[in-house]
């Protein structure tokens, strides 16, 4: 009867440190399992988050800047959905939401080409304020996706 009692306490040890082994294991694998889709899944809508400096004295100036030359291009790429542009005073910084259909169609977007269209809106911004550099610093870039 006392050896019939050690096996059968023996098995419920093992039996409850296997249960609490499999719910750690399992535990870690639902944060996993949710998170996967999110990251692979290219067919979502994504917004474009951009932050940049941009001093008081040259708003209107990037504004206008914005208006020639992002605004057309960004109109004529595939996936393109819009944008919204807000700007806060007391920080002096712009925020950029790029909305496009997925993040395949942004990311197919030759890295040559937005540099190539960077660099006609430095052109314009150091012209029209006559500075050697653009005073407009990106500070932050990341991306968004639409929550349902």
């Amino acid at each position: 009867m006392m050896k019939l009692n050690f096996i059968f306490d023996k098995f419920i040890k093992g039996l409850m440190y296997s249960l609490i082994i499999l719910s750690i294991i399992f535990q870690n694998n639902v944060s996993h399992l949710n998170a996967s889709p999110m990251n692979q899944n290219k067919e979502l809508l994504i917004t474009e988050e951009l932050r940049l400096n941009v001093p008081a004295k040259y708003k209107k100036v990037w504004l206008e800047a914005e208006k020639q030359i992002w605004e057309p291009w960004l109109a004529q790429q595939d996936g393109f959905l819009g944008r919204q542009i807000f700007y806060n005073e007391e920080k002096e910084e712009a925020l950029l939401l790029v909305n496009w259909e997925n993040k395949k169609l942004w990311k197919n977007i030759a890295v040559e080409e937005v540099s190539r269209v960077q660099n006609i809106f430095d052109e314009n911004v150091k012209e029209a304020l006559n500075l050697s550099q653009n005073p407009f610093e990106l500070s932050y870039e990341g991306e968004l996706f639409n929550q349902k």
